[in-house]
Formats: structure tokens, C-alpha cells, sequence
């Protein structure tokens, strides 16, 4: 192998003579290039570990939000059905407006704005 080499391995080199001064800056600049790049993959990966931290963190935020919203679902679900229950016992008593027209039973602005009604709540 010849002296001056890149390789790690440093066995087969010889040690710069005393006088050899670009031997000596040689190695200086290695260890140097060695020290630098053993920061840099250290910084690398504690990067690496920090954002795969945040993403468990971000996963596990996600996870209770979706949880959230599952539930707020099945709420909503189960209180349509019980306004349709309640719609469908109330349409017999209704009898006298079973064939008018939309706009009788809602007015003429029938879709463009929302009413809201208060509305029960019921135990889940």
C-alpha cells in the first residue's frame, strides 16, 4: 500500500520522518477532517432521533384526534336515528299536510337558511 494513503488502516504506513513538516500537516488535517466528521454524524443523528420523536408525537396526537372524531360520530349517528325515530312518530299526527307542497310546509325561502332548533339530549 502506498504511504499517504486514505485508507483507516495505518499498519501498513510508515510514521512521516521528524523533518517531514507535510507529513505532519497531513495528519494533522486527517485528524482534524476525522473530528469534524464525528461531530457532523453525531449532530446527523440526533436530528435523525429528534424528528423521529416529533413524529411519534404528531402519531400518537393524530391517533386521540381520530378517536375524538370516531366517538363524535357515532354520537351524531345515534342522534340522527333518534330524529328520524322522532320524525317518523310524529308524520301521523301530520295528517292535513300530507300533500302539501314544500313550500307550504316550509315557506318560500325553503334551503336558504338553517333554523336552529333546540333539540333533547339523550343519554348514549
Amino acid at each position: 500500500m502506498a504511504q499517504g494513503s486514505d485508507n483507516n488502516d495505518t499498519s501498513y504506513t510508515k510514521s512521516p520522518s521528524p523533518g517531514n513538516k507535510q507529513g505532519s500537516t497531513d495528519d494533522v488535517r486527517k485528524v482534524m477532517r476525522r473530528e469534524k466528521n464525528r461531530i457532523a454524524a453525531q449532530k446527523s443523528r440526533m436530528r435523525q432521533t429528534q424528528k423521529a420523536d416529533s413524529l411519534h408525537l404528531e402519531s400518537e396526537n393524530l391517533e386521540k384526534e381520530n378517536a375524538a372524531l370516531r366517538k363524535e360520530v357515532k354520537r351524531l349517528t345515534e342522534e340522527a336515528k333518534y330524529l328520524s325515530t322522532v320524525l317518523s312518530n310524529h308524520e301521523p299526527l301530520c295528517t292535513g299536510l300530507s300533500g302539501a307542497s314544500p313550500e307550504m310546509l316550509y315557506g318560500a325561502h325553503h334551503g336558504a337558511f338553517h333554523q336552529h332548533i333546540s333539540v333533547p339530549h339523550y343519554p348514549l
